[in-house]
C-alpha cells in the first residue's frame, strides 16, 4: 500500500524541497533515497570541450499520456532546431538525446537517470503528470542536474534542481475557480484521475470553496488510464452540480467526455472545466463530444501575437499543417529558450551557474513574455480561460491583466493556510 502523509502548505519549505515531506513524496514514486540518508551527488560527466552539447527529451511516447506528450516532444525538436539555426548555445549545436518515459513514474526516473549518468545531458526537457515529476525529482536533486517540467501542475513544491515552465496553481487553477465563481457557479462536481496532481488540486480546490460559499457536491477519481466512466458520470449527472471541474488526465478523458454526451449531458446545461485538455487532446475525443466545454490554460493556439503567429506558422511548417499548437508544448518550447538564453547569460553549462544566473531571464514566448523567478524557479504566465469550439480549436473568453508572478505555495492566499494535503 502506497505511504501516505498529511502536510499543511505552509509548513513546507518556501524555496527548495529540502524537507521531510517532501523527500516522503519522491518515496511514495518509487525512486530516490529513504528519509534522512545523505547521499552525495554525482559528479557531472557533462562534456564541453567539443562543438555540441547534450540534452534530453523525456517524453511519454507510448501509454495513456502518449495522446498529450507526443506533441510536447515535438516541441522540444522544433525548439532546438531554431536555437541551432541561429548559431545554437555559446557557439556549440544543441544534440537532443531522446528517451520514451512510457508513461510510467517508475520508468522516468530510470531514464532520467540514464540520460544524467550514461549519456551526460546538460538539462533534461519533459515530463507530464506529477507522478513522474515526483519521481524523477530525487533523481535530478541526488545528480545535481536540472530539470525543465513543461506542465501545469498542483504546486506546493520548489526544487533548484527543477525549472517549472507550466502552471501553478495561483496562474491556472484559482482563475479557473474565480471564473466559475463570477458565471454564478455556486456548486461543483469533482472528477480526476488517481494520483498526486488531481488529489491535491481537489485539496486546493475544496479549501477555496469553503472560503467562496461553493458547495462541492462529489469528488471521484479513476486510475490513470481508465477507459470505464458509466458509474461515475450518472453520479455526476444526478448531482445536479452547477459545474464540473475535471482534472482526468491522458486518454481517459476520451472515455469521460463521450460518455458525457451519451448521457445528454452539455456544457450549456453542466459545463466542464478542465486543467488538462488542450488542442490536442480535443481532436481524440471528438469535437462533437467537447464543444462549448471550458479549459483553464495560459496558451491556446488561437492567442494573437506577432510571437505566436509565427511559432504556429513554424510548427505547422515541420510536422504538417493538420497539426495543432497546445498549451504543454509551449511551455515546452518556451523552457529549451529558456534553459538556453540562462547558459548564454551565465556563459556556463554548469548547473550551480545556471541556478545563480536564472533570476530574471525572459522570453518574448507565442503566449506573452515569461520570466523566471529565480527563488521559486517557476514563471510568471497569464492566465486565461478558453472554450471548445466547433473547429477543435480553444478560444480566449477571459483573460487576467497581466502576467501573474508564481506562487506555488500559496502564500498569497489566506484560506491556504491551514490546507491539508494527504498523499
Amino acid at each position: 500500500m502506497p505511504q501516505r502523509f498529511t502536510f499543511r502548505a505552509r509548513d513546507l519549505a518556501r524555496t527548495f524541497t529540502a524537507t521531510a515531506a517532501v523527500t516522503a513524496l519522491a518515496l511514495t514514486a518509487g525512486c530516490g533515497s529513504r528519509a534522512g540518508e545523505e547521499t552525495e551527488a554525482a559528479k557531472s560527466c557533462v562534456d564541453t570541450s567539443g562543438d555540441t552539447i547534450k540534452v534530453g527529451a523525456l517524453n511519454s511516447l507510448s501509454g495513456t499520456m502518449s495522446i498529450s506528450e507526443t506533441t510536447v516532444r515535438d516541441a522540444i525538436y522544433l525548439a532546438v532546431e531554431e536555437i541551432n539555426a541561429a548559431g545554437g548555445v555559446q557557439g556549440k549545436q544543441i544534440e537532443i538525446v531522446a528517451e520514451d518515459g512510457a508513461s510510467e513514474p517508475t520508468v522516468f526516473a530510470e531514464k532520467a537517470e540514464k540520460l544524467i549518468r550514461e549519456d551526460c545531458v546538460a538539462a533534461v526537457f519533459g515530463g507530464w503528470t506529477s507522478a513522474s515529476r515526483k519521481a524523477m525529482l530525487p533523481v535530478f536533486e541526488d545528480n545535481d542536474s536540472l530539470l525543465y517540467y513543461p506542465v501545469q501542475y498542483e504546486g506546493l513544491e520548489a526544487s533548484e534542481n527543477i525549472f517549472y515552465t507550466g502552471a501553478t496553481t495561483n496562474q491556472q487553477i484559482i482563475p479557473a475557480l474565480d471564473y466559475l465563481a463570477e458565471t454564478g457557479v455556486k456548486s461543483l462536481y469533482l472528477v480526476g484521475s488517481d494520483y498526486v496532481f488531481p488529489r491535491t488540486a481537489n485539496a486546493i480546490i475544496n479549501a477555496y470553496a469553503a472560503d467562496k460559499g461553493i458547495e462541492i457536491l462529489g469528488e471521484d477519481y479513476a486510475q490513470l488510464g481508465s477507459v470505464e466512466f458509466s458509474t461515475i458520470v450518472n453520479q455526476v449527472s444526478a448531482s445536479g452540480a452547477d459545474a464540473v471541474f475535471n482534472t482526468l488526465n491522458g486518454d481517459s478523458n476520451v472515455a469521460f467526455f463521450r460518455e458525457y454526451a451519451n448521457v445528454g449531458l452539455t456544457a450549456e446545461e453542466m459545463p466542464v472545466m478542465s486543467v488538462s485538455i488542450a488542442e490536442e487532446e480535443v481532436g481524440g475525443i471528438g469535437v462533437e463530444n467537447i464543444e462549448g466545454q471550458l479549459a483553464a490554460w495560459n496558451y491556446y493556439q488561437t492567442v494573437e501575437s506577432p510571437e505566436n503567429t509565427t511559432f504556429v506558422e513554424a510548427f505547422k511548417a515541420e510536422y504538417g499543417a493538420e497539426r495543432v499548437t497546445s498549451d504543454p508544448m509551449e511551455a515546452a518550447y518556451n523552457s529549451v529558450y529558456l534553459w538556453a538564453a540562462t547558459a548564454e547569460k551565465a556563459a556556463s553549462f554548469a548547473v550551480e551557474d545556471i541556478q545563480a544566473s536564472a533570476d530574471g531571464v525572459s522570453f518574448a514566448s507565442p503566449e506573452g513574455t515569461v520570466v523566471i523567478d529565480g527563488d521559486n524557479h517557476h514563471v510568471t504566465k497569464t492566465a486565461r480561460i478558453g472554450e471548445i469550439s466547433a473547429d477543435g480549436l480553444l478560444y480566449t473568453v477571459w483573460e487576467s491583466e497581466g502576467a501573474i508572478e508564481p506562487d506555488p505555495f500559496l502564500e498569497g492566499y489566506d484560506w491556504a493556510a491551514d490546507l491539508q494535503v494527504t498523499e
